[in-house]
């Protein structure tokens, strides 16, 4: 009879058939493959993805057992180094899972840049990671344009390509025409080597012809078609090129003033600058620069530069040319100024002008006699001062400061704020006070005006709405609960009315809360605690409370039901105010201790007194009931059982004492196990018989262990029939406290 194994678990069947582990599933590195929408095409070595290319396979296979039905397969990138620290998913599949090999396709992310990229597969269920592919050459070119460099990157390129250097000077060559240039790597190059700047800069000082091209790697870099124009760099001596001190430098508005460079008529190529950047073009001998006057902004640090043919391209060193008539004025004061009633302000500016005059203007208007460079000002307006400049070497205009906005409040503030420390329902006073005034403008400009208006209100607090008689300073001491409430204070300057925010005050009466009880200590045998208060609760809000807790009782008195901390919370003029607290514990009897072992043990005969402290009254009781002592101790005479009881407050503790008379024999080393009733048994002494902490244990002759029990009942043996000899020997251990105290033999005669 043939059996059909289901497809589905055939690949574990071959594996069994062809003698292989059967184990979890085994996922192989990943490897690049050829793109099939390519003919003729074979699997890539290097990536180099553009916005017209970037389709890219790689092939995957992987082992059996095979994965679970909800699996699926994921092709991830790892950093330019090889690092999976943060991976990048590049392709997910969910229909491979019987297929052990296939192809991912995948594109590269626009950010790829760098020469040992890995990729790995990973499996979702189970949760399975392939090795690390081998490290590959992966770039995504998004320039790969000719770039165009030039000194600065200032976009100029020099005619026929050629800068000359003089004297060691050097000078940068960056790309002018790369977009985020800085975002990228690049190889610099000098006749043909490369260098090692990987910069968009580069300073040169050598000889020699300069050109770069974008970095894209081993690979891609040539395909990107980035490579420059060239730069030929020249070396020479400098001529010494300088501007002829000039007749003046600092000159008056309307005069002009010629800069001579020192040398003249060579065919030279000049330019010349202004602040380092040029303001005129490369001229053939334009050797010399006119600095007119008249023209705003004409001061500033001028320098020519010269090259041509023969020589080294060099600038010169700087002339500076100012305005002998220019000067600055400076408000010294803010843009707004708040003028509070009753006050004044002074506004003030300052000048650079050697020999200054003032006139200051209040609303376009000059202010007779105010020529001082400051300005007592009562009114509000638009004010500024005018400056002019008496001395100099050439005459200047005027020159008004930036105008000052003097202002009165559209209104005031004030917050009032607890004075001195406070908690509500904790605090038995408090003072509120004003602690700030504030003056605000009409267009929301806020001052803090407390130190110049706080003498200058007149002051009304009130409680609840409503004024309190008296109190009309900017504070207020507060020390009765019953006057609790919401307080606010009120002020009037000429036509201002100011009311404060609001103030809450919950003051603790003074008055306190006394609770009793009939006890502290709870036992439910005996009669109940009862907490009492004289207070008279009729009418109140109140809350019995247990560690601090509400217990739900609502009665003038609570009776206690277990251990805990005790208190009445009453609510007064809306604070809670506690009681005392009362501490209830639980009955512990360990307060009763005897002065001996519970288990005594004394000869027939004799007598042994027992006493006991901790408590208040005691009785002792024999086994029969019978009265045996009411004091605190006891003379016992016989054996058996006792019992004391003590009264510890309203709770009794017991203790029982056991009495047997000390054993007057050895253990014994013969039995005769015949039946007769007559040393049938191995009996020992009450020292290590019915005693929990003893262990005795029996062996027979040949060390094997016949009998093991603690608390000995003097019960073995416990059959006749167990032995088969006359005469026998044991052998016996006593232990305590797992320590031997008693061996030795047995012999059992029949």
């Amino acid at each position: 009879m043939k059996r059909f194994i289901p497809l589905r678990i055939l690949p574990v069947f071959v594996c069994v058939l062809l003698g292989m582990q059967v184990g979890a599933q085994v996922l192989n590195k990943p490897e690049a493959a050829d793109n099939p929408n390519l003919p003729g095409n074979s699997a890539w070595t290097a990536a180099c993805a553009s916005s017209t290319f970037n389709e890219y396979f790689v092939n995957f296979t992987w082992n059996p057992p095979l994965v679970n039905g909800d699996n699926e397969f994921i092709l991830e990138l790892s950093d330019a180094n090889g690092d999976f620290g943060s991976p990048v998913e590049l392709d997910r599949v969910s229909d491979m899972n019987t297929n052990f090999d296939f192809d991912f396709e995948f594109a590269l992310p626009t950010d790829t840049r760098g020469e040992s990229y890995r990729m790995r597969v990973r499996s979702t269920s189970p949760a399975v990671t392939s090795p690390a592919s081998d490290p590959y050459s992966m770039y995504y070119i998004d320039y790969n344009s000719p770039i165009l460099i030039s000194q600065d990157g200032s976009g100029t390129i020099p005619p026929g390509g050629t800068i000359n250097l003089c004297d060691g000077n050097s000078i940068i060559l960056e790309p002018h025409n790369v977009p985020n240039a800085n975002t990228y790597q690049y190889n610099w190059y000098r006749s043909g080597t490369l260098l090692s700047e990987k910069s968009e800069s580069i300073s040169v000082s050598s000889a020699g012809m300069y050109y770069v091209e974008i970095d894209y790697g081993s690979v891609c870099s040539g395909s990107a078609n980035t490579l420059s124009n060239t730069i030929e760099i020249t070396t020479g001596s400098s001529q010494g090129i300088a501007i002829n001190p000039p007749t003046k430098t600092a000159l008056c508005p309307g005069e002009t003033e010629t800069l001579q460079a020192n040398i003249t008529g060579s065919g030279l190529t000049y330019t010349w600058f202004k602040d380092g950047t040029a303001i005129t073009s490369p001229t053939v001998d334009d050797d010399s620069y006119v600095v007119d006057a008249s023209i705003t902004g004409f001061e500033g640090d001028y320098q020519v530069e010269i090259s041509g043919s023969g020589v080294c391209q060099e600038r010169s060193s700087a002339i500076t040319m100012t305005n002998a008539g220019d000067f600055t004025v400076d408000r010294d004061n803010a843009a707004t100024m708040v003028i509070l009633p009753a006050q004044n302000i002074t506004l003030s500016v300052s000048t650079s002008a050697s020999s200054p005059s003032y006139q200051w203007y209040r609303n376009g208007s000059a202010i007779s006699g105010e020529t001082n460079s400051t300005l007592n000002v009562t009114q509000i307006g638009t004010y500024f001062a005018r400056v002019t400049e008496s001395g100099g070497a050439c005459a200047a205009s005027p020159v008004d400061s930036e105008n000052t906005e003097v202002v009165a409040p559209a209104s005031f503030e004030f917050v009032v704020d607890y004075i001195t420390s406070y908690t509500a329902c904790a605090s038995t006073d408090v003072t509120l006070g004003l602690s700030e005034i504030t003056a605000v403008a009409s267009d929301g400009t806020r001052t803090d005006v407390t130190t110049q208006m706080e003498s200058s209100f007149s002051y009304q607090w009130t409680l609840d709405g409503s004024d309190v008689t008296g109190e009309t300073s900017s504070s207020i001491l507060l020390s009765d609960y019953t006057n609790n409430g919401v307080y606010a204070l009120n002020g009037v300057v000429d036509s201002y009315s100011v009311a404060s925010n609001d103030a809450t005050v919950q003051l603790r009466t003074n008055e306190s809360i006394t609770i009793n009880s009939n006890g502290t200590v709870f036992c439910p045998t005996a009669d109940a605690i009862v907490i009492t208060t004289s207070r008279n609760l009729t009418g109140e809000t109140y809350e019995w409370q247990r560690d601090g807790s509400g217990i739900g009782s609502s009665t003038d008195a609570f009776n206690v039901g277990q251990a805990g901390t005790y208190r009445l919370v009453v609510t007064i003029d809306g604070c809670q105010v506690p009681s005392n607290e009362i501490v209830v514990t639980d009955f512990d009897d360990s307060q009763l201790v005897l002065d001996s072992d519970a288990n005594i043990v004394f000869p027939e005969g004799e007598s042994y007194t027992i006493t006991a402290s901790g408590a208040a009254n005691y009785e002792w009781f024999d086994a029969n009931n019978n009265l045996v002592s009411n004091t605190n101790s006891a003379t016992l005479t016989d054996e058996g059982q006792y019992i004391l009881f003590a009264s510890i407050g309203d709770c009794e503790a017991t203790r029982t004492i056991t009495v047997e008379y000390q054993d007057n024999f050895r253990v014994p080393n013969v039995i005769t196990a015949n039946g007769d009733g007559i040393n049938d048994l191995w009996v020992l002494p009450n020292t290590y018989s019915r005693r929990s902490d003893v262990l005795v244990t029996v062996y027979n002759e040949k060390g094997q262990e016949i009998f093991n029990e603690a608390n000995y009942q003097n019960n073995w043996p416990q059959s006749t029939t167990q032995f088969a000899k006359q005469n026998m020997v044991f052998y016996y251990k006593i232990q305590q406290d797992n320590k031997t105290i008693k061996q030795g033999t047995i012999t059992v005669i029949r």
